[in-house]
C-alpha cells in the first residue's frame, strides 16, 4: 500500500538561560530532520541549521531505496564538511557542533542517519520502541553493564555525547534502512525532551489519540511542565494511506527557522510560524519571568514596623540580631565551603585536563577549588568540540565518575591524534 507522512514539527526555549534556540526541527512530505546544536558562544544555532539546510534539498526528490540511504549518507557529509568550512571562515566559531537524526522516504522505505544523543521512537501496533542508540558517555556505561536504565535516566552525566557532527571527516552517522507500515507512528526529539520527562511519561504521550499537532504540543507542554532548562525539540510523524489527506507545506522550527541574529538591544521579531507563536504563547502563559518588572510590579510591599521601646533596648536588640547573623553566615559558610569540597569535576589545567575537587567557582580572592588529579592529556590534543567541553568545565558526580570522563577523553584525544589532519586546535 502507498504511504504518506503526516506531521508536524514544534519547538521552545525551554525555561534554562539560554537566550537563542539551538535546535532546528525541519518535517515536510518525504524529509524529516532534527539537530540539537552544541556549543555555547561557538554557535551551537549555526551548527543545527546549517546542517538541516544542508540536508532539505533531498525532500520532494524521488529515489530508490539503496539510492536513498547513500543520497541520504553524502548530504550528511557535505553537511559536516561545511561546518568544517564554516569554522575555518570564521575562527570564533571553532568547537560547535550538532546532533542529527534525518528520515528520508523513499516508497514504503524510511532511509535513517543518527548522531549524537537526539533519540527517534517508533509506535507500532501498539508498541513504543526507542530506535536510536545514543552516542553518549552513559550509553557506554550502560553497554558495558556499569550502570543500569534506572541510573542512566538521572546519571549526571547524560548530556556528555561521544560522537557529534564538528567537521571531522570521521564524524559518521549511523545508517539504516527500515520499512514503514500504515498506523507507525514516530516520534523524534531533542535532549531537552529525554532527558527531563521519564520515557514512561513520553510512552502515554505518544501512544495516545491525537494528530501529529496535537502529540507534538503535549510533549511541549510537559517538557516544559518538567522544568527542561534546555531547548526542547520534537517532530512527530504518522504513517497514511498515500490516499488520506495530507499537507505538502513543510515545517522549519528552531535556528533553522529563525530569522538571522539580532544586536541585543533590539527588540526580537515576531514570531512566523504556528509552532514559534505556540512557543511564544506557553511562555507568556507561565506567566512573567522571576525578576522580571512586572513580577516586580505585582509584589506587594511589605509594610515598615514602628520601633517600640527605649533607643537603649532598640540598640542592645540590633546589636544581639547582629552577632545572630554573623553566627548563621559563619556556620553556613563553613557547611557551604564542605559541601564544595566534595564536588569533582573535569576541566584544564594550564594546557592539561585535570580533574578538580571543588567548585570552577572564586569568592573575591579565594578559589573554591583546587586540582585533584593531573594527567598526561593534552587539551589541544582533543577534538575541538571536547576541547571546548573541558575549557568550559564538564561536572562529576564523584571521583570515579570524573576519572570515567578522563577515560573517554583519553581516548577521543588518541584517535584525534592518529586523525592529525582531521582534528583542528
Amino acid at each position: 500500500m502507498p504511504i504518506a507522512l503526516r506531521y508536524a514539527a514544534r519547538t521552545d526555549l525551554g525555561l534554562g538561560s539560554k537566550t537563542r534556540n539551538e535546535d532546528s526541527g525541519y518535517a515536510g512530505p518525504d524529509l524529516l530532520v532534527l539537530a540539537d546544536g552544541m556549543g555555547g558562544h561557538a554557535a551551537g544555532d549555526m551548527a543545527s541549521s546549517t546542517v538541516v539546510a544542508e540536508l532539505v534539498h533531498l525532500d520532494g526528490e524521488s529515489y530508490g531505496a539503496d539510492e536513498a540511504l547513500a543520497q541520504l549518507h553524502d548530504a550528511v557529509v557535505r553537511a559536516n564538511e561545511r561546518l568544517r568550512d564554516e569554522m575555518d571562515e570564521q575562527p570564533d566559531l571553532e568547537g560547535m557542533g550538532t546532533t542529527l537524526i534525518a528520515f528520508l522516504r523513499s516508497g514504503n522505505k524510511l532511509a535513517m542517519a543518527n548522531i549524537g544523543d537526539s533519540r527517534a521512537y517508533l509506535v507500532r501496533g501498539g508498541v513504543f520502541t526507542q530506535i536510536t542508540k545514543d552516542h553518549s558517555l552513559v550509553q557506554a556505561l550502560l553497554d558495558d553493564g556499569r550502570i543500569t536504565e534506572a541510573e542512566a535516566e538521572h546519571h549526571p552525566q547524560r548530556s556528555f555525547v561521544t560522537r557529534v557532527l564538528t567537521g571531522r571527516a570521521d564524524d559518521e552517522p549511523d545508517l539504516s534502512l527500515r520499512e514503514a507500515q500504515v498506523g507507525d507512528r514516530y516520534l523524534m526529539c531533542s535532549d531537552g525532551l529525554s532527558d527531563y520527562v521519564a520515557k514512561s511519561t513520553i510512552e502515554d504521550i505518544v501512544t495516545s489519540q491525537g494528530t501529529p499537532g496535537e502529540i507534538a504540543d503535549r510533549l511541549i507542554a510537559i517538557a516544559l511542565k518538567a522544568s527542561a532548562r534546555d531547548n526542547v525539540t520534537v517532530v512527530v510523524a504518522d504513517v497514511v494511506d498515500s490516499a488520506a489527506p495530507t499537507s505538502a507545506t513543510p515545517q522549519v522550527v528552531g535556528a533553522a527557522g529563525a530569522p538571522p541574529m539580532r544586536p541585543d538591544d533590539t527588540p526580537p521579531p515576531e514570531p512566523r510560524t504556528p509552532a514559534e507563536k505556540a512557543a511564544a504563547l506557553s511562555r507568556e502563559a507561565n506567566g512573567p519571568a522571576p525578576g522580571s518588572q512586572d513580577e516586580q510590579d505585582d509584589e506587594h510591599e511589605t509594610p515598615v514596623l514602628a520601633e517600640e521601646g527605649p533607643s537603649r533596648f532598640r540598640r542592645l536588640r540590633w546589636l544581639g540580631l547582629g552577632l545572630l547573623v554573623v553566627a548563621i553566615i559563619a556556620v553556613g559558610g563553613w557547611i557551604g565551603y564542605s559541601w564544595t569540597q566534595s564536588q569533582y569535576y573535569v576541566g584544564d589545567d594550564h594546557g592539561s585536563v585535570a580533574i578538580y575537587r571543588g567548585l570552577h567557582n572564586s569568592i573575591g580572592p579565594f578559589h573554591l577549588h583546587s586540582v585533584r588529579q593531573h594527567t598526561d592529556v593534552k587539551t589541544t590534543d582533543l577534538p575541538s568540540y571536547y576541547q571546548s567541553r573541558v575549557r568550559a568545565t564538564i561536572g562529576a558526580d564523584d571521583l570515579p565518575d570524573a576519572r570515567k570522563v578522563v577515560q573517554t577523553l583519553t581516548t577521543q584525544a588518541a584517535a584525534c591524534r592518529s586523525q592529525a589532519s582531521s582534528c583542528s586546535t
